[in-house]
């Protein structure tokens, strides 16, 4: 039987993705890997089939976004658990035993988390309660700096040691591992509402109503370089960061608060390019200027619907 099923989602990460399966170990449990290549056009494809043939591979045709790409992935999974884990991260030590271990002495954990790290090894934030309608309006905005400190921190779970493992709202989805049972009652990432980003909070959000823990477990841990795939398309990033925010306020909020949000959002966008243009035709950065405004105008032109 297989233990834990680990599901990968690749686009043009090439050499992080190597070091990711490298990484890949237990000394307990049975692993099955899937990678699921989201039509990557840096070899990524040839250098799994050369160097991990055990790999099983599903090789897309087309970039059909995280979570299709997911989800393709956990519904060819056979394991008892399964996680789901970002090509550009690096697995510790005895971490994946560690994270299936407490799966099988809590069985009303649903998922799991391992504490994430930084490239310098520094704590990476991953650790979340779920976002109230005004962290929506602060949270990875331009006004996150002014927000009322209470906002962010109770978001941001910063009353409860890193140091402890504790149940939290929600993980980042750089390294989650959902119990099969989870999965098959709940369902799987939401990809008619995200195409990528907020996918994991509302599938976290599923979890939680169905009655299933879910635990952030510090001793497990996992270097993530964070966002090496969405580095590469700044306004596409922009859009689905911005147009999942808006669909899952409207999907856990209602259709009122997204709009508002929606209109938010978009004064935000038209404010910055007014300021980036600005500061352009004042001689500073132009280059990097019209870079910014020409993504931010992709944004508004979408309307964020």
């Amino acid at each position: 039987m297989i233990d834990l099923s680990i599901v990968i989602l690749n686009w043009n990460v090439r050499d992080l993705l190597d070091r990711c399966l490298a990484s890949l170990r237990s000394e307990r449990y049975i692993l099955e890997i899937i990678v699921v290549d989201n039509a990557s056009h840096d070899d990524s494809v040839a250098m799994l089939r050369a160097k991990y043939p055990q790999v099983e591979l599903i090789a897309n045709t087309t970039n059909r976004g995280f979570t299709v790409g997911n989800n393709q992935g956990i519904e060819a999974s056979r394991g008892r658990y399964v996680m789901v884990l970002n090509p550009d991260t690096e697995v510790l030590g005895d971490a994946l035993d560690q994270l299936v271990s407490y799966l099988d002495g809590h069985p009303d954990a649903g998922a799991i988390g391992p504490q994430l790290l930084n490239p310098d090894r520094s704590i990476q934030s991953s650790r979340r309660r779920f976002p109230t309608l005004a962290t929506a309006f602060f949270e990875s905005t331009w006004l996150q700096g002014m927000a009322p400190k209470r906002i962010l921190a109770r978001f941001y779970m910063d009353d409860v040691p890193v140091s402890l493992a504790h149940e939290v709202d929600w993980l980042s989805g750089a390294c989650t591992v959902f119990r099969r049972a989870v999965l098959d009652g709940v369902g799987l990432y939401d990809a008619q509402n995200f195409f990528m980003y907020s996918e994991e909070l509302d599938l976290c959000r599923r979890v939680k109503e169905a009655g299933w823990k879910i635990v952030y477990l510090p001793e497990a841990q996992v270097v993530h370089y964070v966002g090496k795939s969405s580095d590469q398309a700044v306004a596409a990033r922009h859009i689905y960061f911005q147009t999942s925010k808006v669909r899952y306020v409207r999907k856990w909020h209602g259709a009122f608060p997204a709009s508002i949000l929606r209109l938010f959002l978009l004064s935000q966008y038209g404010w910055q390019i007014g300021l980036e243009s600005a500061k352009g035709l004042l001689g500073s950065k132009r280059e990097l200027r019209r870079q910014r405004v020409k993504a931010y105008w992709q944004v508004v032109r979408t309307g964020l619907k």
